[in-house]
């Protein structure tokens, strides 16, 4: 079954919800990055809406790892995936919701790592750091459901914490499972099984 076309009206609110986004990573910028360091750093989201478009079909289900204040997660869930973001820094989690409401998006947010609970990252040349990447408590406890339990994982990893994501979705996501992973230079590159698609 093929998706309904983004009519006009949903255009809009993808709009409205990719300002509302901008506006919340400005003032965040100013009011916390700029007194100290912090991972969150805004997807393009224009172009993350894009390769949603490109990729949804019905009844998809949809994570994005690092999910901050939830501009994707929510773009995610009007345009018909079955959304849920996963984000370790809880004030985040709770501009995530409010936004979600003011959107009037059934998308879910916990808190919480999107690392499962005993992941350890080691490359093949022995490199354990994760980069930016928090950890702490799994957020799939809260979440009741599996990294492997998704169709659509979303991520935007700062330079060099690529391959954290490519071998946790080998380790623990389903094979079949689309991995989109925005990147600064190339957009939104996709990936299936570890491979590009």
């Amino acid at each position: 079954m093929i998706q309904p076309a983004i009519d006009d009206a949903l255009r809009a609110r993808l709009r409205d919800l990719c300002a509302a986004g901008w506006e919340f990573f400005e003032r965040f910028d100013r009011t916390v990055r700029e007194r100290g360091f912090h991972a969150f750093i805004a997807s393009e989201y224009e172009v993350v809406q894009e390769a949603l478009i490109a990729h949804r079909a019905p009844g998809l289900t949809f994570i994005e790892l690092g999910s901050a204040s939830g501009v994707i997660t929510i773009m995610a869930d009007l345009l018909g995936y079955k959304a849920c973001g996963i984000e370790i820094d809880h004030s985040l989690v709770a501009t995530a919701r409010e936004l979600a409401q003011r959107f009037d998006s059934k998308a879910r947010f916990v808190s919480g790592s999107f690392f499962p609970a005993g992941y350890k990252y080691r490359a093949a040349d022995g490199e354990v750091r994760t980069g930016t990447l928090g950890e702490g408590t799994s957020g799939y406890l809260e979440l009741g459901r599996a990294l492997d339990d998704f169709d659509v994982v979303f991520g935007y990893p700062w330079g060099g914490e690529e391959p954290v994501l490519l071998d946790l979705m080998k380790r623990y996501g389903n094979p079949e499972s689309l991995l989109l992973m925005h990147s600064v230079n190339d957009g939104v590159l996709a990936y299936r099984g570890g491979k590009r698609v």
